[in-house]
């Protein structure tokens, strides 16, 4: 066999991964605090970058105004980084989001001199280019271990929605600052859908969190010690004494001598009324939501950024004309126009960021109405691919941007990834929330009499009336996960309190 060389040509599509996109998808996936830090960062490192102090009500432009005909934006597009993502209108679709099928090598000035980002050079630009001690090095806090545990131990949908706004009530204590038909009214659900959700809280750690006072945080910590004996809820009913330290009515109370009284004071003295401020995060801090809903008056849903957490940048044109009219040797025209090609990415990426958030809050909207009207039970099954294929984006960039991203709602503030929920088959080919089936699952066992426990039989029968198409099996799970116990349990305790 003969060795030769010869040369061919082939024709093949790649996508290529440039700086400026591996920025971009940075950019998408970052919350608002990072965003904020990231432009700080480079606001210090960029001459012709400023920060607009004027406030999100302040008419853009002022830096467009002074600027050379020659360096303003084609097209007369915004210097102003947030001006065009306003709340009357989602991005178009030239607008075109940050995804990953698209490249910004046309960001620059216009003279075509290509450019590193500042601080990017020497990096791969993958998903390790994110600070990797910032992130993981520092200490979590307690809604961040609170919701690590919530993924854990309560099923996507309903029940997380119900956690995460328990969580977001906590006070400085770590106790529940909401009452639970207050939760449930604000929520659209039953208080006993609400209590469920919290039963499964108060098991997490640290323990004696979300007690709803000092007697039922005792409680929960005594009981983890099996210290929580009839003698000591007697005790317990009686802390006003404790506080006063009237020993001797208490040893009268609880029937007790002087060294029994002592030990039983003794495992209270070793709990932690404040379990909230007991790790090194400390209390759960609020929520800022990237996005803020209401109710319009002739009906509908707004929704806007958050002009709080949006990062406002302007590009100093009449900076750079000035400077490049000074400069005399090549190095320095170079320098000066990669931080123009940078400030002008960065305004760009800043606001199709900001449009692609609002679009994908949108569409969420849109999809999850019946939640935001009518409550939990409400909820529609969705999956990532339903918003991407509604606004003509990839799953991928959805998924970006529904992470670590809240909507402050009428129900509350939620991220926005909680509003995905897996579906359950329903008459004629249509399919349920499978958090609305647990809804309903437990709204049927809470209304039983104790002469009409229902099966797991007949509950899949009542769903069945109800065109939501079950097993039983399915029915079983979902009780179970609930901790509702079985029909015959329950039959069993309800003859007891009734006799």
């Amino acid at each position: 066999m003969s060795v030769s060389q010869r040369l061919e040509v082939r024709q093949s599509q790649s996508l290529v991964m440039t700086p400026q996109l591996q920025q971009a998808i940075k950019l998408l996936q970052l919350t608002n605090l990072e965003l904020a830090d990231y432009v700080a960062q480079e606001i210090e490192q960029n001459p012709l970058l400023r920060a607009d102090e004027r406030g999100p009500d302040a008419e853009a432009g002022d830096w467009r105004e002074h600027a050379a005909p020659d360096q303003r934006e084609p097209g007369g597009g915004p210097a102003d980084s947030a001006e065009g993502a306003v709340s009357d209108r989602l991005a178009a679709d030239s607008e075109a989001p940050l995804d990953a099928d698209y490249s910004y090598d046309d960001l620059g000035p216009g003279d075509g001199v290509a450019g590193a980002l500042p601080g990017a050079s020497g990096r791969s630009g993958g998903e390790t280019d994110l600070d990797f001690e910032q992130r993981y090095g520092a200490e979590a806090s307690l809604r961040d271990r609170l919701v690590e545990q919530l993924h854990l131990a309560v099923p996507a949908g309903a029940g997380r929605l119900i956690g995460l706004y328990l969580i977001d009530s906590l006070d400085a204590n770590g106790w529940l600052g909401v009452g639970l038909g207050e939760a449930a009214e604000q929520l659209g659900t039953a208080p006993a859908a609400v209590e469920a959700v919290l039963d499964v809280l108060q098991g997490f750690e640290p323990t004696g969190i979300f007690a709803r006072d000092l007697k039922e945080c005792l409680a929960l910590q005594l009981a983890e010690r099996d210290r929580l004996d009839p003698l000591m809820r007697r005790l317990l009913d009686h802390l006003d004494l404790v506080g006063a330290r009237d020993y001797a009515r208490l040893r009268r109370l609880l029937g007790v001598d002087d060294e029994d009284l002592a030990d039983l004071l003794a495992d209270i003295r070793a709990c932690d009324p404040r379990p909230g401020l007991g790790l090194e995060g400390g209390p759960a801090e609020p929520v800022v939501p990237d996005v803020l809903m209401r109710a319009q008056p002739g009906g509908g849903w707004l929704v806007e950024l958050n002009p709080e957490t949006l990062p406002r940048v302007l590009v100093d044109r009449s900076y750079y004309t000035r400077i490049a009219g000074a400069c005399r040797r090549k190095s320095e025209r170079e320098y000066l126009s990669e931080q123009l090609q940078s400030a002008n990415w960065l305004a760009k990426a800043l606001h199709q960021r900001a449009t692609t958030i609002l679009k994908v809050a949108g569409e969420l909207v849109r999809q999850q109405e019946g939640f935001f009207r009518h409550g939990i039970g409400h909820l529609k099954p969705l999956i990532l691919r339903d918003v991407a294929e509604a606004i003509g984006m990839h799953e991928s960039t959805v998924s970006r941007v529904t992470a670590n991203k809240y909507i402050a709602t009428p129900r509350g503030t939620f991220e926005l990834k909680y509003f995905f929920t897996t579906a359950v088959s329903g008459a004629n080919g249509a399919e349920v929330s499978a958090e609305s089936v647990r809804y309903r699952i437990r709204a049927l066992i809470d209304g039983e009499t104790p002469d009409s426990v229902l099966s797991d039989d007949t509950i899949v029968d009542r769903l069945r009336g109800e065109g939501i198409d079950i097993a039983r099996r399915t029915v079983a799970k979902y009780r179970e996960a609930m901790r509702i116990p079985s029909s015959v349990q329950r039959r069993r305790q309800k003859a007891l309190l009734a006799s």
